[in-house]
């Protein structure tokens, strides 16, 4: 038994990366770039035919599970390494598999291409290869999803709970904060939405996420 997460904390393998890493769980990291052609080996196609990380591998009694697609391996640690009963980040309620359901996917088509335009054309890319013209129209973009989430966010404060689920840090935080993380260079956009940019705040500072972006520098 024993569970495999290939990919760097440098890309969307953060997410199961970090999944893990809140949960305590010992697992094996196989360092896989996605640049330089590890993903395009005979090895790594075998677990996916698509090329691309995180690939997860679960160990079971009852045989292998394979997993693709970063924010399914997420999903898939916390529901199926995490106790389910209110202490850590794994659903423990249907409305909080709910949540991490929608707000995952949700991430993924209405903020995750312009977030990620941000990150490249604000501080990523060589300065002389940004397009600044691009990251101003993706902040004007993301100015629907983020008002959106800047509504739910007050709703959660009105029922006492600080976090996008429940009360506590979930994995529905954890898939929403790893990709809204790429909006931040965006500063006079996040001042705009201050519940959002607050909790934006308190996910991307826990323990577990500052140690993978340490990792992340190394490599």
């Amino acid at each position: 038994m024993g569970l495999t997460i290939y990919g760097i904390a440098a890309s969307r393998a953060v997410r199961p990366l970090w999944a893990a890493a809140e949960l305590g769980l010992e697992f094996e990291q196989v360092h896989t770039p996605y640049l330089g052609g590890a993903t395009r080996t005979s090895e790594f196609l075998a677990l996916n035919p698509n090329g691309h990380i995180p690939v997860l591998v679960d160990r079971r009694p009852d045989g292998d599970v394979t997993v693709w697609e970063s924010m399914a391996c997420a999903l898939y640690v916390a529901r199926h390494h995490g106790k389910g009963d209110g202490s850590d980040l794994a659903p423990a309620t249907p409305r909080e598999d709910a949540e991490a359901l929608r707000w995952s996917f949700w991430a993924v088509t209405e903020a995750e291409k312009d977030a990620l335009t941000v990150l490249m054309h604000r501080v990523a890319m060589p300065a002389a290869e940004r397009k600044p013209e691009l990251a101003d129209a993706a902040e004007k973009r993301l100015r629907v999803p983020l008002r959106v989430l800047e509504q739910h966010l007050a709703q959660q404060q009105a029922r006492g709970q600080a976090h996008v689920a429940a009360e506590r840090f979930t994995v529905a935080d954890l898939c929403l904060a790893s990709v809204l993380a790429w909006a931040r260079p965006a500063r006079a956009l996040m001042e705009e939405f201050p519940l959002v940019a607050a909790w934006l705040a308190r996910c991307l500072d826990r323990p577990a996420h500052q140690a993978l972006r340490a990792q992340a520098r190394k490599h």
